[in-house]
């Protein structure tokens, strides 16, 4: 399990230094202000959830955790973290160019959900 989360941290940690970069420099100017905080929302929210992935790896050595509740936290984390950033940013992207795609809307908040549950999970695993 532990690999999962080291290579899930590495892809989305890399991934939100260069969407990072591309809303301050490519999106800037095209997006209007609000359309960039929640893309500069989703790619935070990205970047703390790589961090913690990575951390979670480090915790499966430890045997003062209780795996199940660190694989189950992994999970919400990797699939938490793909749908709400990455509807954050194909609303975004969509909007900018006048064809928002709304069936993107409802990922958003499932995917917050996931990632609640991901901290709660972290917790029990103490």
């Amino acid at each position: 399990m532990h690999e999962i989360a080291l290579i899930f941290g590495a892809i989305y940690g890399g991934l939100a230094v260069i969407l990072g970069a591309f809303g301050a420099h490519a999106l800037k100017n095209r997006m209007d202000e609000d359309l960039l905080k929640s893309f500069e929302t989703g790619v935070k929210y990205q970047m703390y959830h790589a961090l913690v992935l990575l951390f979670l790896n480090h915790l499966n050595y430890f045997h003062a955790f209780e795996t199940k509740f660190i694989a189950l936290s992994t999970w919400c984390f990797i699939v938490g973290t793909l749908l709400f950033s990455f509807s954050i940013y194909g609303l975004c992207i969509t909007s900018m160019i006048g064809n928002k795609w709304r069936f993107l809307g409802p990922l958003t908040p499932i995917g917050g959900s996931l990632l609640v549950a991901g901290w709660v999970f972290l917790g029990l695993s103490v």
